[in-house]
C-alpha cells in the first residue's frame, strides 16, 4: 500500500515519546464506579493502593478523586499501606469510570514544549457512560500547561483511545486491525481506513511507520487493544503474548500476530526483534472470560509494574521482563481482583512525559 503523503514529512512538529522516558507524573482515577466490579468491589480499592504506593516510590502521582470531600478517606487508606502521600497530588474530577489510559490525552513533546492530542473518547464504542470522562482530556491538559491539539480527519474528531497504540518514541506504532479497521463491531471511526489512520498518526503523534497487528486477546471487551497482546520494551524490541496450548481461544491469533511481526522494521530501517511472552492460563468469573495478560505492564521511572494472577507464568513472565529492563525494578501487582474489571495496571495509568528530556531503555 502507498503510503499517505502526510507519511513523508520529514520533522513532525510532535513527538510521542516512548513510555520508558522520563515522566513528570503518572495519572491514576481512584476507583468509583462499582458497576465495572460488579460482586467483587471490597478488595478494589486496597489493589489502587497498592498501585499507588510503587508509584509514588518512583514518581509524582496525580490522583483523580470524585470530590474533595472525599480527599480525607482516600488519603487515610494510602498512609495505613505505607504510600508516600507527599508524592500524590489530589485532583478533584468526578469521573464515569476512569480508565486514564484510555479518555486521558496523548502527550507528546518538541523540545521543551509539551502538547495534549485530544482523540475523542466515546467508551470503546461500546457503553453509554463516557461524557464525564470524555472531559477528562481538556481537563488534563490545561492542568499540564499543554499545548491542546483536536484531531481531526475528513472533517470529523478522530476517535481513539490510548490502549489501542503503543509506540517506540522514535517515529514507530503498534496497533490492531480487529481494534481500528473492524467494520462491523464497536467501530470509531466509520469509513476509517489504514492509510487514514497513518495519516492522522502522522499528523498528531509524528508516527512515520505503524505495524498493524490482527486480533487482540479474549475476553477484551475494547475489541482488540494492543496494550494487551504487544508492547515496545525498547526502540527496536518488542514483547508478544503467546499461547501455547492450541486449543485455547487466543492460540491462533497470538500465533499469526507472531508471523506479521516477522521482518518487521522500524520507521528508520531496523529490524524489530520479537521476545514471546508467556500467557498465563485463562482467569474465568462468573462464567465469563477475562483479558488477563502480563502485557498490560506499565513502565515507570524506576519500576515496572506487572499484574500478576496466582499463575506458574507470572515468575516466567517477571524474569522476562526483569531481563528486558535491568535497570528498574519489576514489580508484580495481584490482579486476579483487578482484571474482572476487564483491564488492569496499564489501562488505569497514563504517562505525563517530561518535555525536553529523553532517554534509551
Amino acid at each position: 500500500m502507498k503510503n499517505p503523503p502526510a507519511l513523508a514529512a520529514a520533522a513532525p512538529a510532535y513527538r510521542l515519546p516512548a513510555e520508558w522516558e522520563p515522566h513528570a507524573a503518572t495519572l491514576l482515577a481512584w476507583p468509583v464506579n462499582q458497576a465495572d466490579w460488579p460482586g467483587k468491589f471490597a478488595p478494589i480499592p486496597w489493589v489502587f493502593t497498592e498501585i499507588v504506593r510503587h508509584l509514588a516510590a518512583s514518581e509524582a502521582v496525580h490522583l483523580l478523586i470524585p470530590s474533595a470531600a472525599a480527599r480525607p478517606k482516600i488519603a487515610d487508606l494510602l498512609k495505613r499501606a505505607n504510600v508516600d502521600v507527599s508524592k500524590v497530588s489530589f485532583v478533584p474530577l468526578p469521573l464515569d469510570r476512569g480508565w486514564m489510559r484510555d479518555c486521558s490525552p496523548a502527550f507528546v513533546t518538541r523540545g521543551s514544549k509539551l502538547g495534549a492530542v485530544q482523540f475523542q473518547f466515546n467508551a470503546w464504542a461500546k457503553y453509554d457512560n463516557w461524557k464525564k470522562d470524555a472531559k477528562s482530556a481538556p481537563f488534563l491538559t490545561r492542568r499540564a500547561k499543554a499545548k491542546a491539539l483536536i484531531p481531526t480527519h475528513k472533517g470529523r474528531r478522530v476517535v481513539l483511545e490510548g490502549g489501542a497504540i503503543d509506540g517506540n518514541g522514535a517515529g514507530t506504532l503498534l496497533t490492531t486491525e480487529e481494534c481500528l479497521l473492524d467494520k462491523n463491531q464497536q467501530v470509531r471511526n466509520p469509513g476509517f481506513t489504514r492509510a487514514d489512520y497513518e495519516a492522522v498518526f502522522a499528523e498528531y503523534l509524528g508516527i512515520r511507520k505503524v505495524i498493524w497487528l490482527g486480533k487482540g486477546i479474549a475476553g477484551d471487551d475494547t475489541h482488540g487493544h494492543v496494550d494487551d497482546l504487544c508492547r515496545f520494551v525498547s526502540a527496536t524490541r518488542v514483547v508478544l503474548c503467546m499461547e501455547k496450548d492450541r486449543k485455547d481461544a487466543n492460540y491462533r491469533a497470538l500465533q499469526e500476530n507472531s508471523e506479521r511481526l516477522q521482518g518487521a522494521k522500524t520507521a528508520d530501517g531496523r529490524k524489530i526483534e520479537t521476545i514471546a511472552l508467556p500467557m498465563p492460563a485463562p482467569v474465568i468469573f462468573d462464567g465469563m472470560r477475562l483479558p488477563a495478560s502480563y502485557a498490560n505492564f506499565y513502565i515507570t521511572n524506576s519500576r515496572v509494574l506487572v499484574p500478576t494472577f496466582n499463575d506458574p507464568n507470572d515468575r516466567t513472565a517477571l524474569g522476562i521482563l526483569a531481563e528486558l529492563f535491568p535497570k528498574r525494578e519489576v514489580v508484580g501487582i495481584h490482579a486476579v481482583d483487578l482484571v474482572w474489571g476487564l483491564g488492569t495496571i496499564h489501562c488505569l495509568t497514563h504517562e505525563v512525559p517530561l518535555a525536553g528530556a529523553e532517554s534509551t531503555c
